[in-house]
């Protein structure tokens, strides 16, 4: 074989050699390649980033499995109403008549009005085929009959007041919201707003805390109806946890105090001989749509022969509840109450 002919087959055979070894080359490589893609395809992946479609919440009487963002919620606790409707959810009824009157749910004819906790209409409840009931204070005692009228629904009990959690008024009432707080962002997909409303809640108990001097003494009241009621300590509507958080020195205890929405009867007489030098003021009426015609309870302080001499009421030291208290006993209302108890002390 001539010389030019040899070296013409060596470069043929090395040539064909070479694609060969391409091809297996590229062949091994293609499935490493297409892997690569269906894993970073996997769902697994994308699962990561989803959120539940359910939440874990501890009531009063346990703990309950809540739909995230339900539709159709109903909510009978006066403590979430201004927390809701801050938050823009949609209620599909809720009990108008114990509702603040400039509450956009009183005025959203969507909403239907299940009534009080006297005499509420529970069939509007169920016609509502809610995902959640939301229960609390007032209509807590309906607890059982209304998980019976909406078997599929998910039913939470946030009446803090029967907590096994604390054991004194003024730390039901502190864990009570915020707990409460904490189990709706949970609820609403409302995290961020929830752990903001409990930071401004937590500014405002340590602010009144400090603008108390320690040694003034407090009466708390309730005004109701024109009469002046006694709001105890510990255990009086609204005030009365305040005396524990704050360490109010009480210008007047009495034997068996309660809760009474209208205060506990205690004699105008008996109250300006405790000569306090601040007093706490709960206007029962004005949050009450059907007494409009009630005189305001500042004029009934103010026009009280029986305090005229007594050391609040010729300083000026006299704090009144937002006009909605007792209708709106939220966390935003106890922040304001707060705040303005901090402000007025630290005058």
């Amino acid at each position: 074989m001539r010389k030019s002919n040899y070296l013409k087959l060596t470069v043929a055979i090395f040539a064909i050699f070479a694609l060969v070894l391409s091809a297996c080359s590229n062949s091994s490589n293609k499935p490493a390649a297409s892997n690569q893609s269906t894993a970073s395809n996997q769902p697994a992946a994308s699962n990561q980033s989803e959120k539940p479609s359910t939440v874990e919440i501890t009531d009063a009487h346990g703990t309950v499995t809540v739909p995230v963002n339900p539709k159709n919620v109903v909510s009978l606790d006066s403590r979430t109403f201004e927390t809701l409707s801050d938050w823009g959810i949609q209620l599909a009824a809720a009990p108008k008549d114990v509702m603040p009157a400039d509450s956009p749910y009183v005025k959203d004819d969507s909403v239907q009005n299940i009534g009080n906790h006297r005499e509420p209409n529970l069939e509007i409840l169920a016609a509502a085929d809610p995902e959640l009931v939301i229960i609390g204070q007032r209509f807590a005692s309906y607890y059982e009959e209304i998980k019976k009228l909406v078997p599929n629904a998910a039913v939470i009990d946030l009446n803090f007041d029967v907590s096994e959690k604390a054991s004194t008024p003024g730390e039901n009432l502190v864990n009570g919201l915020k707990d409460s707080t904490i189990s709706l962002g949970k609820i609403f997909d409302k995290n961020e707003e929830a752990k903001q409303l409990i930071a401004d809640f937590d500014k405002a108990v340590e602010g009144a805390k400090s603008a108390y001097n320690g040694t003034d003494t407090v009466m708390s009241v309730i005004v109701s109806g024109g009469n002046i009621g006694f709001s105890a300590p510990h255990s009086g509507r609204v005030w009365g946890p305040m005396y524990e958080i704050f360490g109010w020195v009480p210008a007047l205890e009495v034997d068996g105090s309660s809760s009474d929405h209208q205060g506990d009867e205690v004699s105008v007489e008996a109250i300006a001989q405790s000569n306090p030098e601040w007093i706490f003021v709960l206007d029962r009426d004005a949050a009450v749509s059907s007494t409009t015609d009630a005189v305001p309870a500042q004029d009934v302080i103010n026009n009280s022969p029986a305090l005229q001499n007594v050391t609040a009421v010729t300083k000026g030291q006299i704090v009144y509840a937002p006009n909605d208290t007792y209708t709106n006993e939220s966390i935003q209302t106890f922040i304001e109450v707060f705040n303005n108890i901090a402000s007025t002390l630290a005058k």
